[in-house]
């Protein structure tokens, strides 16, 4: 069993911008939601209407600030299967997001473009290049977007992250690196696949600032996020963030991390919930009252059942629909084989 180190031996110290009192209370109702949503997950699981799932309690912070902050007219997402809170800190629609956990759909039943999240992609490593790949084209096609990709200090060891990080600081892309640092690629510690320890420091081996954040502070994501995307699109190329976290729940329903995580550092990792940590900030700073707090959680409990019920209802897809958004023009092949399937499956 690998005993981690301390949860604050290299969690850095927030340096935060004043924020709008209404940007901290957005950021709150959004992780209290993506908290009661995610308990209800668990629960279609262990029920077995979701056939899998994997939990991102505890990197609410990372995931609501750092979606936050993007331009939703401008920027695009990239996310891999855990980050169900950034989709709905976008706004996507969640009961078609969820029903990819359900496997109704393969990448969710939303739309992409408008919801400025590209389709859940579970390869890891997976989002970034396609990050890079959209960020340039939106420079060449000299327009203001910015991309930001999302992966996991597992991930930060893929042969797909060296390449899109050096090929976006070689042709300066508009784009956002952001490593949700979570401490264990599955069941392997930072220290035993992670040279050097940091995920940030190897932005300057790609001629780019690295960042590394309090990842369960979600107003230093936000600082931390808006000032990488402002440098992005002001031409200045891409940005390495590091939030650091930490997954609580098993790296997914069907993981048994009690073989090896050590449970003292489990518990003292709950400690610094972010959520509580932000309601405290709020309560001292005076932005946020009691029958705020109590009117908050009716309504985000309100939207987790709403989704669960929503995506628990959902009715299967057709079976034609293995054939629709394969490609633009069907093969000849493809439509072979659909001719196959309505012959011999679709009069079962």
């Amino acid at each position: 069993m690998q005993t981690h180190e301390s949860p604050t031996a290299d969690t850095p110290a927030a340096v935060v911008d004043d924020l709008p009192p209404e940007v901290s209370r957005s950021l709150y109702r959004d992780m209290l939601t993506a908290r009661l949503l995610d308990t209800e997950a668990i629960a279609l699981q262990r029920q077995g209407v979701f056939p899998a799932y994997v939990s991102l309690r505890g990197q609410e912070a990372a995931q609501v600030g750092s979606a936050a902050a993007l331009d939703r007219e401008l920027d695009f997402a990239f996310p891999t299967y855990r980050e169900m809170a950034v989709a709905l800190t976008l706004g996507v629609d969640m009961v078609g997001y969820m029903a990819s956990h359900r496997a109704l759909w393969h990448g969710g039943l939303y739309d992409p473009i408008k919801s400025r999240l590209s389709s859940l992609n579970a390869v890891v490593g997976g989002p970034v290049p396609h990050a890079v790949g959209w960020a340039l084209g939106e420079r060449l096609g000299e327009r203001s977007g910015c991309a930001i990709a999302y992966f996991g200090d597992g991930a930060s060891s893929e042969g797909d992250i060296h390449e899109a990080m050096n090929f976006a600081g070689v042709f300066t892309a508009p784009v956002v690196f952001f490593c949700q640092n979570n401490r264990w690629a599955l069941s392997v510690p930072n220290e035993r696949q992670v040279s050097g320890g940091s995920v940030a420091a190897r932005a300057a081996g790609y001629g780019m600032p690295g960042v590394t954040v309090d990842g369960n502070d979600a107003e230093a994501v936000y600082t931390a996020t808006r000032e990488a995307l402002e440098r992005a699109r002001s031409g200045a190329g891409p940005t390495l963030i590091e939030a650091l976290t930490y997954r609580v729940e098993p790296h997914s329903t069907s993981d048994d991390p009690t073989r090896y995580r050590d449970r003292d550092d489990e518990l003292a990792w709950r400690d610094l919930d972010p959520l509580p940590r932000l309601r405290t900030r709020l309560e001292e700073a005076g932005h946020a009252d009691a029958a705020f707090f109590e009117r908050t959680e009716a309504e985000a409990r309100a939207e987790a059942e709403r989704i669960r019920d929503g995506v628990s209802a959902a009715p299967a897809p057709s079976g034609a629909d293995l054939f629709t958004h394969v490609y633009r023009e069907p093969t000849e092949e493809l439509a072979r084989q659909q001719r196959v399937w309505r012959e011999e499956v679709a009069e079962l």
